[in-house]
């Protein structure tokens, strides 16, 4: 199929808005809802009636926390507008959308203080290969003239910025708009589309003046262009749209619209741009190497809805799927119960989804986010999908009813299913159950909707680091266990040698008996009970390590003694001997590699000591102009709210990852403190 002609021309697209926190992604939605007649009046997100953003969570945190699809139709071509989130926060379940789209509009500002959350954005659709438009945002707000502008945004794209319009400025403020490529100046009618005018005797220069940038960007990528330019020879207007459609869906150039969603200027021209330029999904079958496939499909969100169940919304890339289907998925088949499609929170059943189309499918109850699914007998290919960013922020949770404990299990797998971004553990040491997310909004998010959606409330409280516990010094000690209470008695009786370990070397049992005073039936037991004792320490309660225990003698009585009576013997040796040993606090101290913007290295390396840890060294972020990582390490009780001051001191971008790198001694006010907090968090 050719970019707008051959045999299935004009198939539906699917297009994905995506930016920074609070850039206006969900008001050009709306304004694209109106513009097209999808709706008949645009919402506010102010006001709270927007179309996308509808859930109690986004609208009682005036932010987007999901996705948001929405199906329009503009001059007889059919879209899909997959809303992601801004909040690093939420960005992943918008990573997974992106897949299968075939292209993205970067809603931005004019705020150089963005720049470094708009090139986490950029930089994932590069990575990806997905074409892209950048629109300029808020124009009505503006106080710096754009052609400054892009210099400022420049450093967020490895890809030139290339400006498809300018501004027309009429005491301050952008009345209207000179499109470039068709060389036309327009002005702007709030909520409705703009007016083509005269070219204002004032801006004729400085259209020239861009529109010759403009074209200079484009020839790099064209001889011909670069000797018509050379020659002083103007390139036809027809060639020109040719390579900003060519140069835009090889991902060579970022074409830059201007406009303000809140009034709904400059949408029809941002519409037309897509509807001329945007690829079509056998690009986008071809990007993900399924250009061969007679059946395919990727889902790209799951919603597990109160009352139709489980529905996966599907970009469908080649072949048909609906209602009925047998589906092939990475694992398991599945029969789709039904077809929909979806415009915010509203569902409406549908025919089947045909290449192009993005369908949302019933019951597909085996087959999760991400996977690739076929209606073919053969299976499915399946394509990489980003892995979830590792977890920065934890909760520990619990039931507030007891009754509700086989409920929250079963929520909190939907729950996962939805976001694949949350993670829980089951902590042996602690005995707690920690959610882990990606930051504090995130967490709150989710608890929130864990509430409304399936009707579990959950306390929480802070997550307990696993502190262990060791010794410092040797001893030799005698258990004895003697019981008698008519008939057989029990008798158990050794001498153990208590050692300290090298650290990391857990726990190590020996023996050295001879003569059989100790019979070697029993020698199993008294490790047995020594490794009992060694669960719960005599410090805190903490599992003890790196300590070595040696058997080197006992006695045993011919009828009374048995395997439990030395397992007791040999945990009665360690209760008494154990805390003369010296014993000592282990605290687990974590490698963290921080990511951050350069212009907040300094402020984040003031962080780290503060934080009891220790700078290993910095160096430039690999494939990140502007970045740099930070390699350190802290304790692990000092990283629990580490994410929510990076983010504060980087403008909501920083992030990290942290491992396990070793125990150390913890001693002295410190490991008082941390003593108390676990006496009291186990009352």
């Amino acid at each position: 199929m050719g970019q707008n002609g051959g045999t299935t021309a004009r198939s539906s697209r699917c297009i994905a808005l995506v930016g920074p926190f609070l850039s206006g992604k969900t008001t050009l939605l709306e304004a694209i809802l109106a513009r097209t007649g999808t709706v008949s009046r645009q919402g506010r997100t102010a006001d709270k009636n927007t179309t996308g953003d509808a859930s109690p969570e986004a609208r009682a945190h005036g932010m987007s926390t999901e996705v948001n699809v929405a199906d329009v139709t503009f001059l007889g071509d059919k879209f899909t507008f997959i809303d992601c989130p801004g909040s690093i926060e939420f960005q992943h379940e918008g990573a997974l959308a992106l897949s299968a789209c075939d292209a993205a509009i970067v809603v931005c500002e004019p705020d150089p203080k963005r720049v470094p959350a708009l090139q986490l954005i950029l930089k994932q659709l590069e990575d990806r290969g997905i074409p892209r438009f950048l629109f300029l945002n808020k124009i009505d707000s503006f106080d710096t003239p754009v052609r400054d502008i892009l210099p400022i945004l420049q450093p967020a794209s490895t890809k030139p910025l290339v400006l498809r319009q300018i501004p027309i400025w009429e005491n301050g403020t952008a009345t209207g708009f000179v499109d470039l490529a068709l060389e036309r100046a327009f002005v702007y009618h709030k909520q409705n589309n703009a007016e083509v005018i005269e070219m204002p005797a004032g801006v004729r220069e400085r259209e020239t003046d861009a529109r010759f940038k403009m074209l200079e960007t484009l020839a790099d990528y064209d001889d011909e262009l670069m000797e018509q330019l050379l020659s002083d020879r103007q390139p036809d207007r027809e060639k020109v749209f040719r390579d900003l459609v060519e140069e835009m869906q090889n991902c060579l150039i970022v074409p830059v619209l201007l406009g303000s969603a809140e009034n709904g200027n400059g949408i029809l021209r941002l519409l037309k741009a897509l509807r001329h330029e945007a690829p079509f999904v056998d690009r986008t079958a071809r990007r993900l190497k399924l250009e061969n496939a007679k059946s395919a499909g990727q889902v790209l969100k799951t919603v597990h809805t109160a009352h139709g169940g489980k529905l996966s919304l599907v970009r469908v890339l080649a072949g048909e799927f609906g209602e009925g289907t047998t589906v092939q998925g990475a694992k398991a088949e599945e029969r789709a119960a039904s077809a929909f499609s979806m415009l915010g929170q509203d569902v409406k059943k549908r025919s089947a989804g045909k290449a192009g189309d993005t369908v949302a499918l019933g019951k597909l109850e085996r087959i999760h986010t991400g996977e690739c699914i076929s209606a073919d007998k053969g299976g499915s290919i399946q394509v990489a999908v980003p892995e979830p960013p590792q977890p920065v922020y934890a909760l520990a949770i619990g039931v507030k009813d007891r009754k509700d404990e086989v409920k929250l299990t079963a929520a909190l797998a939907k729950l996962m299913e939805e976001d694949p971004s949350l993670r829980l553990d089951h902590v042996k040491d602690t005995h707690q159950l920690v959610l882990w997310g990606q930051g504090e909004m995130h967490l709150r998010v989710s608890l929130e909707r864990l509430q409304r959606k399936y009707g579990v409330d959950v306390s929480t409280g802070p997550r307990q680091v696993p502190y262990k516990e060791t010794i410092r010094k040797s001893i030799e000690i005698r258990g004895r266990h003697k019981k008698q209470s008519g008939g057989h008695g029990q008798f158990g009786d050794v001498v153990l040698k208590i050692r300290p370990l090298p650290r990391g070397s857990g726990f190590q049992f020996d023996d050295t008996i001879a003569g059989g005073v100790v019979p070697k039936q029993f020698i199993p037991s008294v490790e047995i009970g020594v490794a009992d004792y060694l669960q719960h320490g005599p410090l805190g309660g903490f599992p003890v390590v790196d300590v070595g225990v040696t058997l080197t003698d006992g006695s045993y009585h011919s009828v009374d003694s048995s395997d439990m009576a030395f397992r007791q013997a040999g945990r009665l040796a360690m209760s008494e001997g154990l805390p003369k040993c010296d014993p000592v606090l282990l605290e687990p101290i974590m490698e963290v590699e921080i990511a951050v913007p350069n212009d907040a290295t300094a402020r984040v390396n003031g962080m780290i000591p503060q934080r009891r840890g220790q700078i290993l060294g910095f160096d430039a972020r690999e494939g990140w102009p502007g970045w740099d990582v930070i390699k350190a390490q802290i304790p692990e009780t000092e990283i629990g709210d580490l994410i929510v001051d990076l983010r504060s001191a980087t403008a909501g971008v920083g992030t990290f990852t942290a491992r396990f790198h070793h125990l150390a001694e913890l001693t002295g006010r410190l490991a008082d403190h941390a003593l108390a907090a676990h006496r009291q968090a186990a009352e």
